[in-house]
């Protein structure tokens, strides 16, 4: 009985002793961390493995961090409790629970984008091809112009070539009643004079006054 009565009182001691130390190291400081990927954490009463088991914190919940004292750190959790979590279970980024939402709001805001990047590209789509559409038919309108001007010309030339040909026969009818009128005055010329030297002469007339 006295044996069973030392070792409690040794062990007793024991945890006062490793209490005190552990006191004697804790480092009072206030900051926001985050406890560990795991799906759940473990949290104590005291800093040593030796204190209860009082409760779990959430994986990738916000805690704020209070003192550390040996392996263990002291945080404040969302509903106020203070408890002792293993430090190695904790993090100074952000869990991927608080990234969650602001990732989730860069998507949201980065597809509003997209569609309105979207949506302006095929506006100048549909104008593109509204204005190419107008191009093609103001071609097709330009040639079909331009074959109605070659039909044209070669109608013009067909009737410049009849014209030509016209003015041409009435240039060689026309020479040929010059010569003809030319040739006939020298004609009737000849003849007069021909004529002329054998028409009998007028006699002249005596002067009676002798």
């Amino acid at each position: 009985m006295q044996a069973t009565t030392f070792r409690f009182s040794c062990r007793a001691a024991l945890a006062g002793l490793l209490i005190g130390l552990g006191s004697g190291q804790v480092l009072a400081q206030e900051s926001a961390t985050w406890v560990s990927e795991e799906l759940t954490t473990y949290v104590r009463s005291g800093p040593t493995d030796g204190y209860r088991i009082v409760g779990t914190l959430s994986a990738g919940e916000q805690v704020k961090m209070l003192e550390t004292s040996g392996e263990y750190t002291r945080v404040e959790s969302d509903s106020g409790d203070a408890v002792w979590i293993l430090s190695e279970e904790l993090q100074d980024t952000p869990s991927a629970r608080e990234k969650l939402p602001k990732l989730e709001t860069r998507v949201a805001e980065l597809t509003e984008e997209l569609d309105n990047i979207n949506a302006t590209w095929e506006e100048r789509v549909a104008t593109m091809k509204e204005n190419l559409e107008a191009r093609a038919q103001r071609i097709d309108e330009l040639e079909a112009s331009n074959e109605a001007l070659k039909r044209d010309a070669e109608t013009l030339r067909k009737q410049s070539r009849k014209l030509n040909a016209r003015l041409e026969t009435q240039e060689e009818d026309l020479l040929m009643r010059y010569f003809m009128y030319g040739g006939g005055v020298a004609g009737a010329g000849l003849l007069v004079g021909l004529i002329v030297p054998h028409l009998p002469r007028r006699r002249k007339k005596r002067d009676r006054w002798f």
